[in-house]
């Protein structure tokens, strides 16, 4: 198992995602909650049908327990956000128990990305806690 995960991790962090999504399909074993992390971030660098495909496969078979990880969800919406998958991605964001800084960022960033500015700002409207340094840079992106 950490074998197979730390040669993932370093396939991402060199930018060969292909070859960790190839590696992935070969695991005998299913995935630890750092797997998950890794390949969706992957997925969500390719941007391509087969990465589609994976990632949206590997979050509907993910074990339930899995879901109130906030690292791991937090991988997948922005993973979602990048696909152009918004209904998802809200839809799993609004089930989330314990939403934190990092998850309304990452939903905030895809609206951003999405070009969906009303929704960030209605979003950071419904913020429970102050904002952080990244996500005012987040808010000046949607405004500007």
């Amino acid at each position: 198992v950490i074998a197979y995960g730390a040669m993932m991790k370093g396939y991402v962090e060199n930018k060969m995602y292909e070859k960790t999504l190839d590696l992935f399909e070969q695991l005998p074993f299913p995935l630890h909650n750092v797997g998950y992390t890794i390949i969706f971030n992957a997925c969500a660098q390719l941007l391509n049908d087969r990465a589609k495909q994976i990632g949206k496969k590997l979050l509907n078979q993910m074990p339930k327990h899995f879901h109130n990880d906030n690292v791991i969800i937090t991988s997948a919406l922005d993973m979602l956000m990048k696909f152009g998958d918004i209904e998802n991605a809200e839809n799993i964001f609004q089930i989330m128990m314990k939403k934190d800084i990092i998850t309304y960022g990452a939903m905030m960033k895809g609206y951003v990305e999405n070009k969906m500015y009303e929704k960030t700002l209605d979003l950071f409207e419904q913020l429970p806690f102050p904002l952080h340094n990244v996500g005012y840079t987040i808010i000046f992106n949607a405004c500007a």
